[in-house]
């Protein structure tokens, strides 16, 4: 008896083992990353370009006021402070890109590699300080002059 329920089981478990397999479903390939935006020299945001021509001292007037009111608690213009200095950006970075950081510093700090270097340097996000874009048009012509002197 027990060589026949030994012989069954034997058997039994031959032909499960034997038995085919299933098709596999395929295979999902796994989710592609969503493609970063392509950074340019120009930044990430809503500025694409800028026409700049002779300095508008209007301009500066109300783009100093505005620096001094919302920005001047972080940058000054030729020492390190909570952030870089700002005297001379206007000969290194194009005004798309100074603009862009104005407007937008949470996505250019992700995507922009000068806004993350910089923010590696210095350790501090820079935050959005409710500014129009004519607003930091204005800030932009504010450093422009600053950058002419």
């Amino acid at each position: 008896m027990k060589k026949a329920f030994l012989l069954i089981s034997l058997s039994g478990l031959l032909l499960f083992s034997c038995k085919e397999k299933p098709p596999e479903a395929p295979a999902t390939p796994p989710p592609e990353k969503p493609k970063e935006e392509a950074v340019s020299d120009k930044g990430v945001g809503p500025i694409k370009e800028v026409q700049l021509g002779p300095i508008d001292q209007n301009l500066v007037k109300k783009g100093k006021e505005i620096f001094d009111s919302k920005c001047a608690t972080c940058h000054k213009l030729e020492e390190r402070y909570v952030g870089p200095p700002l005297k001379g950006v206007t000969k290194k970075r194009k005004p798309e890109w100074i603009m862009n950081m104005i407007l937008n510093p949470t996505e250019m700090e992700q995507k922009d590699p000068i806004a993350k270097q910089l923010l590696s340097e210095y350790l501090t996000q820079m935050t959005f300080q409710n500014v129009s874009q004519e607003d930091a048009r204005a800030i932009l012509e504010y450093l422009r002059s600053v950058d002419e002197k």
